[in-house]
């Protein structure tokens, strides 16, 4: 069992990396201005196509490392061990994060105002900015919660992916330590260690930056915006985990988070980092995609 100070620093340490957080409130009806630009974002949505991960084994989190203690191949913390082989069945996962084009969609379908705090941003990047709403739309969704992640999911059919499936669809069967490999991040690879004064997100497309694939095919699985997994964050978990598809445990505070953001540092894109945030928080730093197996097993 881990000391429990040490969970404590890691999830305290990864909300502190991921972005400051706010709690679920109920959104504000949109100015009449921006009402019409959220509606052209909606009307250039495009779904990201799935990807087929096939069935098998692959590495899952990572080895103790006694030499070079600070190099790219160290442990982000001790919830990241043991590295063991696990199974998967056949899933299928987005190719590409959850775009805001895609989920203003959803949103509009239900009724549902966007969150206040996305509000305020689209407005002050398209007035102070002039970001045209053509790149807003391929703009990762962000200032999500894990419930609205899981019910846009749901709505497709789908599900958020368990913590196994995302890190397995970023690293491949062998365990990469970054999506595309061993090479350290750059520019052309991820989106990360950016910073705005006025903690504006400095973000890429979800379909771009195919150098930074993972062997699977898959866009930003390090950087851009972190990813909401369905288990709820065990930092013990991988002492006593099932050996085939493990669904994560049973209850929890938090809500596994994995991969990294546009304003995260290096060591947060490795591909078993690890980390997690309140379900009900929202995040600049944090958005989604949705995964499907044969048989919808995760509720």
């Amino acid at each position: 069992m881990l000391d429990r100070r040490v969970w404590l620093v890691t999830v305290v340490s990864f909300l502190v990396v991921v972005g400051n957080s706010t709690l679920t409130a109920a959104a504000s009806k949109p100015s009449p201005e921006l009402a019409l630009h959220l509606i052209r974002i909606s009307e250039i949505a495009r779904p990201s196509p799935m990807v087929t991960i096939p069935a098998g084994n692959f590495l899952y989190g990572s080895k103790h490392v006694s030499t070079a203690p600070y190099g790219n191949w160290t442990p982000f913390d001790d919830t990241e061990l043991p590295q063991h082989h696990v199974w998967l069945d056949l899933y299928e996962i987005d190719r590409d994060e959850v775009s805001l084009s895609e989920y203003l969609v959803f949103l509009h379908q239900r009724n549902h105002h966007p969150a206040d705090e996305l509000q305020k941003l689209l407005w002050h990047v398209i007035t102070i900015h002039s970001i045209p709403d053509e790149t807003l739309a391929r703009w990762p969704a962000l200032y999500v919660t894990w419930t609205e992640a899981k019910d846009f999911c749901a709505a497709r059919s789908a599900r958020l992916p368990t913590e196994a499936e995302w890190e397995k669809a970023a690293r491949g069967s062998e365990g990469s330590l970054f999506p595309w490999g061993e090479s350290t991040p750059s520019s052309s690879l991820a989106m990360f260690g950016q910073h705005h004064v006025h903690e504006i997100p400095i973000l890429a497309a979800v379909d771009s930056l195919d150098q930074g694939m993972s062997p699977y095919g898959l866009h930003h699985m390090a950087g851009n915006v972190a990813e909401w997994v369905h288990d709820w964050f065990g930092p013990d978990y991988y002492a006593y985990m099932p050996e085939r598809n493990p669904p994560g445990p049973t209850t929890g505070r938090y809500k596994g988070v994995r991969g990294g953001s546009w304003k995260s540092a290096r060591i947060m894109l490795r591909t078993a980092t690890r980390g997690g945030a309140s379900p009900d928080q929202r995040s600049a730093t944090v958005g989604f995609r949705c995964a499907r197996s044969s048989i919808m097993s995760v509720d």
